[in-house]
Parts: structure tokens; sequence; C-alpha cells
């Protein structure tokens, strides 16, 4: 499998599987790409991992799982590859792409080793992906700090002006009062498109969405649906997971 240039971490340099197959139900399919991973890990113990280091995957790795889980009713192809586009996206796992280091089959065998423009890839793709997070990052900690900045910072009050200055400068006031269009609205202003959140029926796999991340919106494609979070792609190629709310239609 040849590196992604996707990154799913924003905060860290792993990837954390909160599920495991321990607490999976007897549904028909699993859940998410978490579960899917989990499953994985389980099944595959020394090819996958959902912890530590991880060890890069054979080429055609995906045409290998998909003979082997044919029959399984637990995930489908498209799960499938959801979960190694996150899986071979993680920082752990572009950090395991070293030159020499040998990739492997589902049973741990040894095959190709990694070479040097491979190797060259991973780290620009970590490089980039590290980059994106840390200004995903910047960006939120300077909206919760416009949030939570403190009276004392306001501008003081201005005392009004007596009743005899205020009768002397009525001309004056009136004549500089902006002219305003029917329907209240100042002329020379400028209105901002407001944004429309996309309708649950329209989040499906491969939509084209806007994702507010900061003080402006991002092109992003769904890549998966959850419950109440969607897992998306920015046009950068980096993985983000946010709320449904958080999504507008593009």
């Amino acid at each position: 499998m040849t590196t992604s240039t996707e990154a799913l971490n924003t905060t860290d340099n792993s990837t954390t599987v909160l599920a495991t197959t321990d607490n999976l139900t007897a549904a028909t399919k699993l859940a998410n790409v978490k579960e899917v991973l989990a499953y994985l890990a389980q099944s595959y113990p020394l090819c996958f991992s959902v912890k530590g280091d991880a060890r890069p995957l054979k080429i055609g790795i995906f045409q290998d799982l998909s003979v082997k889980l044919a029959d399984d009713s637990l995930l489908s192809k498209t799960q499938l590859r959801q979960a190694l586009r996150v899986y071979t996206s993680s920082w752990r796992y572009l950090q395991a792409i070293q030159v020499g280091v040998a990739r492997v089959d589902l049973d741990g065998v040894a095959g190709e080793p990694i070479d040097q423009q491979q190797a060259e890839h991973a780290l620009t793709t970590l490089t980039d992906s590290k980059q994106k997070a840390a200004e995903v990052r910047k960006a939120r900690m300077a909206e919760q700090k416009a949030k939570a900045k403190p009276a004392a910072d306001k501008p003081a009050y201005k005392k009004k002006p007596n009743k005899s200055a205020n009768s002397s400068s009525n001309s004056t006031t009136l004549s500089s009062k902006v002219e305003v269009k029917p329907g209240n609205q100042t002329v020379g202003a400028a209105t901002e498109p407001a944004l429309q959140a996309v309708a649950k029926v329209h989040l499906k796999v491969g939509a084209s969405v806007l994702v507010k991340l900061g003080q402006s919106p991002m092109t992003a494609t769904v890549m998966e649906v959850g419950k109440d979070d969607v897992t998306v792609q920015l046009a950068s190629g980096m993985v983000v997971k946010t709320r449904q709310d958080s999504l507008y239609q593009a």
C-alpha cells in the first residue's frame, strides 16, 4: 500500500482507538472506522496495531483483506477502504515509513523494503500534516481567546454630553446621520452570504461541504458519517472529525 497524503491526527502523534472488539455488539456492521481498526488489529495482530509502533503494510493489502473478509458480515469494502486510508494517514504510521524497513503481510511476514522515494514522501506528508494541525490549533486558540477577552479590555464608557450641548449640536447631528435604505439597511454596508446548514439527508460519503475551522469555512469532502459526528477530508488532504452542525452547504 502506498503512503496516503491524508492526516487524521490534529492534537497528538498517534491514532487512539477508543472502541475495541471486546465491546462490539452483535450488529451486522461495525459502527465506525475506530471499530474497524480495532477489529483488524484483533484479527491480524502481526500486521495491524491500535497503539505503539506501526508496521508498514504490504502493497496490495486491501486486495488481500477483501479476499479474507469476503464473507464477513461485520464490515463492507467501503468501510475497509476508509479504515485503511485513516490508518496509513496517521502520524505513527507515517513515522514508521523508513528506508530499509520491510513491509508486512497479514501474517506479519516481511516483504518488500521501503525505498528512498517512499520514505521521503512519508516524511513530506508527515511534516505537512503537523503544520496543518498546528494552524488549526492556533486558529481555535485565537477564537477562544477572543471569546474570553476580559471586560477590562472593553473601551471605556463615554459620558453623554449635557442637554444644552445636545441642543446646540442637533443640526450637526441630524445632518451627519447615515442615509438608510428602505428595509433598515445602511447604505454601503457589506453583507456576507449566510451559511446554510447541510441537511442530514445530504450528508453522504463523497459529498462536498463547507466546514468552519476558525474564522473562515473550508471546502471538504465527507468520508464517514456517524451518529453525531462526521469525518471529512479538507482540500489540503487533512482528515478532520467534527460535529454535523459544523457543516454547511458548499
